[in-house]
């Protein structure tokens, strides 16, 4: 008698059914993991979004009146390995050379290349009493920063925003401001998501350089630099940690909103760091059915600057009936999910403008789901403000790095003995092959860790933190737990989401594509944190002459027809314990046409 891999098959039926089952789950399995067709021919097409110049303010928590935007045309050149010039002319900023919308020569940046940017801008004047800072969104990976022929700083790691103060280095009249970025993709360790040098299937395009928003600000010489916002609903209260350039002046916090603020203490002075305790009086929580924000306004001496917080808890508590469960303001909430990676035809990572961020996070809720789980990217943090305001809980991934992944030894082949063996010896088998083999690579890591959670841990929408998908760069999950949790204590931690789990976390965290949807028990919330990935190719709204995806479906009324099965499927799973779920994917992106929507955002699969 033939035995059912995926533990749900019905061996009453007989073993004609049992044998098609079978034979399903291995097709769909090994269609799954084939080589994609890299001869397959390929298409231009883009969104309808019209590129602004994305000249809103980029970060809406620290948002000040004295802002210079410097999106827009900026010279670049690649340099090669033997120091030619291999291309030159204007770049688009904040749109990497490879997209469209860089209007370059769509250059691929090769590990061994520098990539140049130069921008002039003019400074009416300089004042003698401010400083003037620059931000960069994020550039993509390791950047040299150089201000009128000086070098003012260099940051590494392509996904995380970083300032530098120029007041020392700018004059009166016209500046250059120069950047050097090299980008090593999967050489040294750096975090890469999606990128490839050799992209198909579930490997995108790889991208360099600047491509989020640069842009400038003059502040007071006792300025803000960073704060973090905590909410503490159990206490009516909210904390709040300001780092400042100097301990200089006079603090207050205002609102609009003449009854929220009961009053405000300043507990601690220490390490040019404020600890403020905010007392509330009435307030609403937030939540994705009601997403109420909090504006105020923050005075530091001369430093002035609006900010937002919400009034939340993410948590892990029992049900009525002792199941562990994920909670939202102490209660026990669902998180029906969707996996976004926020690709764009056009501008690959980038966004082409503020609206596409609005419409993508609008037509997910729309469509009957409260969570998003950002995958293997940061977005601009105008990006999750706009979750904030619409109501959309995030769950974010620490972007995967490290050097070359084996992908036979930690996803085709563990996905094939999924249902055999245990997870400790899966684990000693096949974690070697994860990409984080040396000291630089796992350096890296927790350095870039450390920025992610620091630069999104005021966000209110964040409700849980990943921070390792199926392997990709996965070691001492344990370790790398204790160290992430010292900089959040306040939201759950996926510690490895797939099937490399190390007996720690908040969550157990599965992947499941080919096996049937149950609920495991655990003394942890059990999550379903990938599942569905069903593929439709839509006319001509594909990139690639070639569909790639978990379960293919060539018209839209089967698709719709399993979409609703599986839907189904996991709203029955959440009586039996399941706490959260997420469908793969929001949109098609390159090869894998398993999106909601088509890649350029012009048709929904479903009705």
């Amino acid at each position: 008698m033939l035995v059912s891999v995926t533990g749900g098959l019905d061996v009453t039926g007989g073993l004609g059914g049992l044998y098609k089952e079978g034979l399903m789950y291995w097709k769909e399995m090994l269609g799954a993991i084939a080589k994609p067709d890299k001869n397959a021919k390929t298409y231009e097409i883009s969104t309808d979004y019209s590129y602004d110049g994305l000249k809103e303010y980029p970060r809406p928590q620290m948002q000040r009146s004295s802002y210079i935007n410097l999106n827009g045309r900026w010279d670049y050149r690649v340099i090669d390995g033997k120091g030619q010039v291999a291309c030159s002319g204007p770049i688009e900023v904040p749109f990497s050379p490879e997209t469209a919308l860089s209007g370059t020569v769509r250059h691929i940046l090769l590990p061994e290349e520098t990539l140049e940017y130069t921008k002039r801008f003019t400074l009416e004047k300089v004042k003698k009493s401010k400083h003037l800072l620059l931000h960069f969104g994020a550039v993509d990976q390791v950047a040299y920063i150089y201000v009128n022929g000086i070098n003012v700083g260099s940051h590494e790691g392509g996904y995380t925003s970083f300032t530098f103060d120029i007041t020392e280095y700018v004059i009166e009249g016209e500046n250059e401001l120069k950047v050097k970025v090299r980008d090593y993709t999967d050489r040294i360790g750096y975090a890469r998501g999606k990128q490839s040098l050799n992209p198909g299937g579930m490997w995108y395009s790889a991208q360099s350089g600047i491509w989020q928003t640069v842009w400038m600000e003059w502040v007071s010489k006792a300025h803000v630099a960073d704060l973090v916002i905590t909410p503490d609903i159990d206490n009516d209260l909210v904390k709040i940690i300001l780092s400042v350039s100097e301990i200089k002046g006079h603090f207050s916090i205002q609102s609009s909103n003449q009854d929220l603020i009961k009053g405000y203490t300043i507990d601690e002075i220490r390490d040019n760091r404020l600890y403020i305790t905010v007392e509330l009086n009435e307030y609403k929580l937030w939540s994705p059915e009601n997403p109420v924000l909090y504006f105020v306004t923050v005075e530091y001496g001369k430093d002035s600057f609006s900010t937002y917080f919400a009034m939340r808890d993410f948590g892990v508590e029992k049900d009525e009936n002792g199941i562990p469960r994920l909670t939202l303001n102490h209660k026990p909430y669902f998180m029906n999910g969707v996996l976004d990676q926020g690709y764009y035809p056009e501008s690959l990572m980038t966004p082409p403008s503020d609206q596409a961020m609005i419409n993508d996070i609008e037509v997910i809720k729309s469509m009957g789901f409260n969570m998003i789980r950002k995958h293997c990217k940061i977005e601009p943090m105008r990006w999750y403000f706009h979750c904030d305001r619409i109501g959309m809980i995030v769950w974010q991934d620490i972007v995967n790095g490290g050097t070359k992944y084996d992908m036979n030894m930690i996803c085709n082949i563990p996905t094939v003995v999924r249902p055999f063996g245990n997870t400790k010896d899966k684990n000693r088998l096949f974690l070697r092959f994860t990409g984080r083999t040396t000291e630089k690579s796992k350096a890296v890591w927790f350095l870039e860790c450390q920025e992610t959670i620091k630069q999104l841990r005021s966000v209110p929408c964040i409700g849980q933190w990943c921070l390792f998908n199926e392997g990709w760069g996965q070691f001492d999950a344990r370790g790398c737990l204790e160290y992430a949790k010292g900089f959040d204590e306040t939201r759950p931690f996926d510690s490895a989401s797939g099937w490399f789990h190390e007996g720690c976390g908040d969550v157990f965290s599965e992947h499941v594509y080919f096996e049937d949807l149950q609920v495991k028990k655990s003394s942890r919330p059990y999550v379903i944190s990938e599942y569905g990935g069903f593929s439709l190719k839509v006319g001509n709204h594909v990139k690639k002459d070639f569909a790639y995806g978990y379960k293919k479906y060539q018209h839209a009324k089967d698709l719709q027809d399993a979409y609703d099965e599986i839907m189904e499927k996991i709203k029955s799973l959440e009586a039996q314990g399941l706490s959260g779920a997420v469908y793969t994917q929001a949109t098609d992106i390159e090869d894998e046409v398993n999106g909601l929507m088509t890649y350029d955002r012009k048709v929904q699969k479903l009705y």
